[in-house]
């Protein structure tokens, strides 16, 4: 973790606003690379070499779960087949009730399915998730080439990107890399797939993998924000300074009231030492989100650096109340302060 400042603090001043604030161990600790969302939701935008796996694998859950619906393989011809059937049964006059109560218990049916794949609530557990997504998936005839129009409106290749999702939860990357995989090969002219195996990649630390996948997915959707935000973050790693810079700022000027990308812009002004920049940013963001523990604490990087003590610790305190995981970032000896970044 590299050290950004390092600086003379007043001891009174310290002591007066720091004491129980800031940790004086001196550790910093790097937080892990960020694994994929349990839930996929189309990423954000200003609106929104693996073959795919060829067979599904069985799914146990364990603990105390409700039974999943089990799905019609075609809703339409199986509320046709109620509807001809209660037909012959009344002297061929159509039962227009049975053909409507049995199609709104395959909707309420496919609802419960779909809201435990993409668990809206939050709540499903990951081996949950795997059962509702594989139902869809076999229920629906989503597999490639089946031209089913079962759940129209829906895009078929959700199901496996948020089965791969649920997979990753549970420590199966190969079985997630496939469901990407099969997501693409569904939709390859959509950014979405793209974007959610290149956030797959990334956790993997395989940044030049990812990095083709934001790429693809930006030529297909450059208004894909959250595409552009992950490109920026490899590039910083790569320290490509100019192209972080670059990406970032497309996304404020996309996406002018999200506060976490002006403070993620702010933190890159930060590396290369244009404080006025990284302060103006950091201050954009803190009016955006006054809760933002890390606008504050880049903030007070940046003023500790310009020799402001007094600014620099008011911010810093702000910050690891907000945030205390925040406090390993900061460490104390005599009267210096040492500042270490956290990653993005």
């Amino acid at each position: 973790m590299r050290c950004l400042l390092s600086w003379q603090l007043l001891s009174l001043l310290f002591v007066a606003t720091a004491a129980g604030a800031l940790d004086n161990s001196g550790q910093s600790t790097q937080s892990p690379s960020n694994p994929p969302a349990d839930s996929a939701a189309p990423p954000s935008t200003s609106a929104d070499t693996t073959p795919p796996a060829t067979s599904t694998p069985s799914v146990t859950v364990t603990g105390k779960v409700a039974p999943l619906p089990k799905l019609a393989p075609d809703k339409f011809t199986d509320c046709y087949g109620v509807f001809s059937t209660s037909a012959n049964l009344i002297g061929g006059t159509p039962d227009y009730t049975a053909a409507a109560t049995c199609e709104a218990e395959l909707a309420r049916d496919t609802r419960i399915v779909i809201d435990k794949c993409v668990n809206r609530d939050g709540k499903s557990a990951p081996a949950v998730a795997i059962q509702a997504c594989t139902e869809l998936v076999d229920g629906a005839g989503w597999q490639p080439g089946s031209g089913s129009k079962l759940l129209e409106g829906h895009d078929r290749f959700y199901p496996f990107v948020n089965r791969a999702m649920a997979y990753y939860a549970e420590g199966d990357k190969a079985h997630a890399l496939d469901d990407y995989n099969t997501a693409i090969q569904l939709a390859p002219k959509r950014a979405t797939p793209y974007y959610y195996r290149g956030v797959f990649y990334a956790a993997q630390t395989d940044g030049a993998a990812a990095l083709r996948d934001f790429e693809t997915a930006l030529s297909i959707d450059p208004k894909l924000v959250a595409a552009l935000r992950q490109r920026a973050i490899i590039y910083l790693r790569q320290k490509n300074f100019s192209g972080a810079l670059a990406d970032f700022s497309e996304a404020v000027r996309l996406q002018p009231k999200i506060a976490q990308l002006w403070s993620e812009r702010g933190y890159v002004y930060l590396l290369q030492r244009d404080y006025e920049s990284a302060l103006k940013d950091e201050a954009e963001a803190i009016r955006l989100d006054p809760k933002l523990a890390r606008a504050y604490f880049l903030r007070g990087a940046a003023f500790g650096d310009l020799g402001n003590s007094t600014s620099a610790v008011s911010d810093l305190v702000t910050a690891v109340n907000l945030d205390p995981s925040l406090d390993h970032y900061v460490s104390t000896k005599g009267k210096t302060a040492s500042i270490a970044l956290p990653p993005l």
